[in-house]
């Protein structure tokens, strides 16, 4: 039985970790050299962008630990943020104290907006709108028959009156199953096509009609129980609660908060080949649904004093489409994580969020976010300053210990060892 539980993965080469990931994955050799080299030609590149002159590579490293429903997952992560990949590793290492997380997610149900303007009797409009509901929906249909034949499709309407500066506006929502793909394309397509029955309708004039990002129907969620003792007891309990509730009472705090989930979601999303853009608005956006900025995250006490752990988050990934389907690292990372639908990514990728959030929060509430970062980061400077080879480490690890991680100190030191080797 495969377990991404890895005893000293981190100090092992890069080598050597990825064939452990060639091993867990079955990875052919060809994925093993994308992951491992440049893994998108220009030829392919040429095909994704306008006005392609070159590629920015970002490092993907392993999160290990994870167990998801009972279910062990290696989870590739691309990110440039030194002790990401470490915390989340780490938090997934806690949580498989008490059996690691579950969770579940609803359709994948999307939105398409159709604005409807110039009506002066907007809520009569709506009406009409509604009476003819399965039309919409037939003809929304009509565009995207394979959608329909695997179980997706416009699956019903939604009608909105809004105020605006510029007056009332009708919206008509599509609401799209997209199976196991992310949709825009289709749904946009539908929303195209029923626009004209829209304005015939209700004499008014249509303009924008495109998929809305605020996934709400899409929601993925994700539960841990951290068992106190494996987390550092009561007192790290009660600290991790009282930065969530400051999280939940400050937008100031939620802000960074939320954006701790997001260096985990974010990692997954890039790495698979999603839209991050998408994932990162929708989930902002839900986290303001109701009129305040509130953590996409919450933290209880159960009744054993353990530390319980959920995420609730809209999270429009798919396996189909786009750059999943083309670029070679990315169906390399699908292929690490093993999976078949659009649903066990999506709840992967909230699950990786909830333990980076968790790995964030306990970090402030015991030595401070900066001791693990600042370790990392730490070779970067070093290697900044000029440090080579094993130079690199003997920097890093002076840097750490003066507590004064930067460019100047880093020189100052490399200067020191080098003074010392002739």
């Amino acid at each position: 039985m495969k377990s991404s539980r890895i005893s000293g993965y981190y100090k092992l080469p890069p080598e050597e970790r990825l064939e452990m990931v060639r091993k867990f994955a079955n990875l052919e050799e060809e994925e093993v050299k994308a992951i491992a080299g440049v893994g998108l030609s220009t030829e392919q590149a040429e095909r994704m962008i306008e006005n392609f002159i070159g590629t920015l590579e970002l490092p993907i490293g392993i999160a290990t630990n994870f167990l998801i429903d009972e279910k062990d997952y290696l989870v590739p992560m691309a990110i440039e943020e030194p002790s990401v990949v470490a915390a989340a590793s780490n938090a997934a290492k806690m949580a498989r104290v008490k059996g690691g997380f579950t969770t579940s997610a609803t359709e994948p149900v999307m939105i398409g907006q159709i604005q409807l303007t110039g009506i002066r009797d907007p809520h009569s409009a709506k009406m009409e709108i509604l009476r003819i509901k399965d039309k919409i929906i037939d003809k929304a249909n009509e565009q995207d028959p394979i959608l329909v034949k695997f179980g997706g499709g416009c699956k019903d309407i939604e009608v909105r009156v809004i105020d605006t500066k510029l007056g009332p506006m009708v919206i008509t929502h599509l609401l799209v199953d997209c199976r196991d793909a992310m949709g825009a394309n289709a749904i946009n397509t539908m929303a195209e096509a029923v626009a004209p029955m829209l304005e015939d309708i209700t004499g008014g004039n249509v303009y924008l009609r495109i998929i809305s990002n605020l996934a709400k129907f899409r929601l993925a969620r994700a539960r841990a129980v951290f068992d106190k003792d494996a987390i550092g007891g009561e007192e790290v309990v009660d600290g991790i609660l009282n930065a969530y509730a400051f999280a939940e009472a400050d937008i100031f705090r939620c802000s960074t908060h939320n954006k701790g989930i997001m260096n985990g979601i974010t990692a997954v999303t890039l790495a698979t080949g999603n839209d991050t853009r998408a994932i990162e608005a929708g989930a902002h956006s839900y986290a303001a649904i109701n009129g305040s900025y509130k953590p996409l995250t919450t933290y209880e006490k159960n009744k054993d004093g353990d530390l319980v752990g959920t995420i609730e988050v809209p999270v429009a990934a798919g396996l189909i489409g786009g750059a999943t389907a083309v670029h070679p690292v990315a169906k390399a990372s699908v292929k690490i994580l093993g999976i078949k639908t659009a649903s066990e990514l999506s709840r992967i990728i909230a699950t990786v969020g909830l333990a980076q959030n968790f790995a964030a929060l306990r970090a402030l509430a015991t030595e401070g976010i900066q001791r693990g970062h600042m370790n990392l980061h730490a070779r970067n400077i070093a290697a900044m300053a000029g440090a080579a080879g094993d130079e690199i480490n003997k920097v890093a690890e002076l840097l750490v210990k003066s507590k004064k991680v930067r460019m100047d100190k880093a020189k100052e030191i490399l200067r020191e060892i080098k003074a010392e080797e002739k």
